[in-house]
């Protein structure tokens, strides 16, 4: 009876307050909104969001996400001092990131000499011998990008379709050339090179590499996965014997190069597999003096005993204002690459019946580093492209799970999971395994896919995006940078046609991603691999401001138009890191031409 004698005089005041309040303002209603720093309108705005999956405008403050909406109630935001772009229609995601790169290798990629583009080995000769003629004797020629699936003629004479190596050496006997295939897994070296490296026709082939050979047994220049470290040994030391400024000064225009790369192309947040202990203490210092970009790098560090007594003290988070974090481990090999036969595979190489590829770190040292990364807390990132790398990769992983419960929630990866056996495909789901992928790698080895493996493994075991999506695996994308441009938009139209050969030709379509898929794969599931969903991947309250806008709506352009789009603006933290020339007269509807840069094999 209490509670009822109360009501009719609580209704009362109640009502009295409501009629005050008609004739006079209430303190504090409605609530003051803070200006905003920045605010974009007329925008079409793909969240990832489910809660609010679509906007038209939003508002940053302090580098956050601070309101979406529409035009009407982002403008209540605006204050004197607010930046207002008006990007008349211009699509708008989530910053994206790169899923799979390798940040120094860019930047250096970028100093070296440009041996992708060329068409054929005549044309690759013909660039070094110009770079040799500009060059002082005894420096060294640096090229990158050749991929011989991708020249218009096979050079005669050939061992596995390598050219022999004289003409090579008959433009450059005095200056050593190394000339590194685009799949990160194999050399051309001239004989000044090899001769540096202390490489001669005796020599043996190392642990997880092969000297290729000529029919008489002479090392011909071609050096597959570790076989070629010993070339790279003798350019470190020729790197290390410049005056300390020079190799700082080239360190730091590398580094540089590499970042403005990556914003200029949409880049927010990249993926780094990965740098050893000294590089990830040099690329802290340069980010603590300011970079736009934000780096998630795993340590790549060969030696067990190192990672054993290291590794815990290695790990950052959130370092630079979110710029610069450290816990994983990675980019370790387990094999090597298709298009040098060095992926291993449960049964050879169509065109190499000899030949099932290579294990490279031996899988007992790769045990071992899982091990101290599940005590340690670090995810393990590793590569694996054959069916059976991938194989033996998930059976470790799942045995390490098995041991330590705990580490199946850092989200491992594998990197690549390019060619799968079919009984292996519902394992990654199962063990919550994320299958860190590259939709270009399917476009850029199509050519080559069917001839080294026939066409049932390539059809139900190659680039199975879809299949692994569809069985509950999240599936990530970049671009394995240098190996492939950083070109998301490349990479997105890959990912969504399966189409090479400008168009003409499509990879077993029925494995594309639908677009919003291959959005997800670029925005949230790559913040989800990187344990940063919370802050990344989506636009929302609260959420940092990383966005990108662009000329077209990549999930309704008709598909041959994809390549047509352009990234007018990079902002990151709410500060604009790249701007487009041109991009505040862009309008509506415009789209340039076809990329260049979109250059497959026939």
């Amino acid at each position: 009876m209490k509670s009822f004698r109360c009501l009719i005089p609580c209704m009362a005041m109640v009502f009295a307050a409501g009629a005050a309040a008609e004739g006079a303002p209430v303190k504090g209603f409605p609530p003051r909104l803070e200006p905003a720093d920045m605010v974009l309108l007329d925008a079409t705005i793909a969240t990832l969001d489910p809660l609010q999956p679509r906007a038209q405008a939003l508002a940053i403050r302090a580098g956050r996400i601070q309101a979406l909406g529409s035009d009407e109630a982002i403008r209540h935001y605006v204050g004197t001092q607010t930046k207002v772009l008006d990007l008349h229609g211009a699509f708008v995601t989530p910053g994206l990131i790169e899923g799979h790169g390798h940040l120094m290798d860019t930047g250096e990629s970028l100093l070296q000499v440009d041996v992708g583009k060329a068409a054929n080995w005549d044309e690759i000769v013909a660039i070094v011998k110009a770079a040799v003629a500009k060059a002082k004797p005894g420096e060294w020629i640096i090229g990158q990008g050749w991929q011989q699936a991708k020249w218009n003629k096979v050079p005669q004479p050939n061992v596995d379709g390598l050219p022999l190596p004289a003409s090579l050496d008959a433009i450059s006997p005095n200056n050593p050339v190394l000339l590194n295939h685009a799949s990160g897994h194999g050399i051309y070296a001239n004989a000044q090179a090899l001769k540096l490296a202390g490489i001669a026709d005796t020599t043996a082939d190392p642990p997880g590499g092969t000297i290729v050979r000529d029919a008489q047994g002479h090392a011909m220049g071609m050096l597959r996965d570790s076989a070629s470290d010993p070339v790279f040994a003798a350019y470190s030391r020729a790197m290390a014997a410049l005056p300390a400024k020079d190799q700082e000064a080239r360190r730091e225009h590398a580094l540089q190069l590499a970042v403005q790369n990556e914003v200029s192309k949409g880049i927010t947040s990249f993926v780094d597999q990965g740098e050893h202990f000294e590089t990830v203490v040099w690329m802290k210092q340069q980010f603590a003096k300011g970079q736009p970009l934000r780096l998630f790098v795993y340590i790549d560090e060969p030696s067990v005993e190192k990672l054993d007594k290291q590794l815990a003290d290695y790990r950052i988070v959130g370092f630079a204002d979110n710029h610069f974090t450290v816990r994983g481990l990675g980019e370790d090999v387990s094999d090597g690459a298709l298009g040098t036969h060095s992926a291993w595979f449960l049964a050879p190489y169509n065109d190499a019946p000899g030949i099932s590829g290579k294990n490279v770190t031996s899988m007992d040292d790769l045990a071992q580093m899982a091990r101290i990364a599940a005590r340690d807390g670090f995810q393990m990132a590793i590569h694996a492209i054959g069916d059976r790398a991938n194989r033996e990769l998930l059976d470790l992983y799942q045995d390490v799970f098995t041991q330590a419960p705990g580490a199946r929630a850092l989200r491992w990866r594998i990197e690549h999971a390019q060619h799968l056996d079919p009984a292996d495909i519902p394992r990654f789901a199962d063990l919550g395994v994320i299958a860190s992928m590259q939709s270009i790698h399917a476009c850029s080895d199509a050519p080559m896919v069917v001839g080294h493996l026939g066409e049932k493994r390539a059809k139900e075991g190659a680039y199975l995006w879809k299949t692994l999506i569809d069985s509950g695996a999240i599936v990530l994308d970049g671009t394995d940078t240098p190996v492939e441009d950083t070109n998301p938009i490349a990479n997105f139209y890959c990912g969504v046609t399966r189409a090479y050969a400008h168009g003409k030709k499509t990879f077993y379509p029925a494995q594309a991603k639908t677009r919003l898929q291959e959005l997800q794969s670029y925005t949230w599931n790559n913040a989800y691999a990187i344990l940063e969903e919370h802050e990344l991947g989506s636009l929302s309250p609260g959420k940092l401001a990383d966005l990108d806008v662009f000329s077209g709506d990549l999930l309704t352009l008709p598909a041959e138009d994809i390549l047509r789009t352009r990234v007018l603006y990079t902002i990151i933290g709410g500060k604009i890191a790249y701007q487009r020339p041109g991009a505040e007269q862009w309008r509506k509807g415009q789209l340039s031409e076809p990329m260049p840069e979109f250059d497959h094999a026939e």
